[in-house]
């Protein structure tokens, strides 16, 4: 044979073109991501009608939140079981060695809003044996009613219930460690906090 394709030697050269693997890999990944593309969009689509599984079952992931309103006193309290302090009897002694501290705290409580029944030295019980401010003292059906009024007066005061108590009205029997009613405002604030629900996040229907 002559010519361009002349042959010389005793190997014959390649008449086709070298296959190009680069473009075979390049369509094979294509072709990959196309079916990977198509499989998570028809996993969408089955999420979709299905209802989403179990996150929309149990409510799981969502994001919008409601309040519902809780009470901001103890647990074993509500607000709408809390008297008013016009409805709340309150008796001051002083246990002290100070002079005069039954009468100006009596005195106090009356403008704040308070009734107030016996005012005086403390027994012989609690005379000279109340060391912190104070301790406030009433029947069991206190503990959750008057009594938390009546703290909001005077934060740091103990409080004490007796089973064997008859009656409504409560004690502030006043101890050495006593300097003041808590100011206006401050009681004022708490009083607030006591009686006002306060919100708590929970989840929203049908979510």
């Amino acid at each position: 044979m002559g010519g361009k394709y002349r042959i010389t030697g005793d190997k014959y050269p390649r008449l086709r073109p070298r296959r190009r693997r680069g473009r075979l890999v390049a369509v094979v990944v294509a072709c990959g991501a196309a079916l990977g593309v198509a499989g998570w969009g028809t996993l969408q689509l089955i999420d979709v009608f299905t209802g989403g599984g179990k996150a929309s079952a149990t409510g799981a992931g969502c994001a919008v939140k409601s309040t519902k309103a809780s009470p901001a006193a103890s647990p074993a309290a509500s607000a709408a079981a809390l008297p008013r302090p016009a409805q709340i009897t309150v008796n001051v002694f002083n246990a002290t060695t100070r002079s005069g501290l039954a009468k100006t705290t009596a005195d106090e409580l009356k403008k704040r809003g308070f009734k107030i029944g016996e005012v005086g030295n403390a027994t012989k019980q609690y005379d000279k044996k109340v060391p912190g401010t104070g301790l406030l003292l009433g029947p069991s059906s206190s503990l959750n009613t008057s009594l938390p009024v009546l703290a909001t007066q005077l934060g740091t005061a103990e409080r004490r219930t007796d089973a064997a108590r008859k009656g409504a009205e409560i004690d502030l029997i006043i101890g050495d460690g006593f300097k003041a009613l808590s100011s206006q405002a401050d009681a004022t604030q708490a009083l607030t906090a006591l009686t006002a629900p306060a919100p708590t996040a929970t989840a929203r229907k049908g979510c």
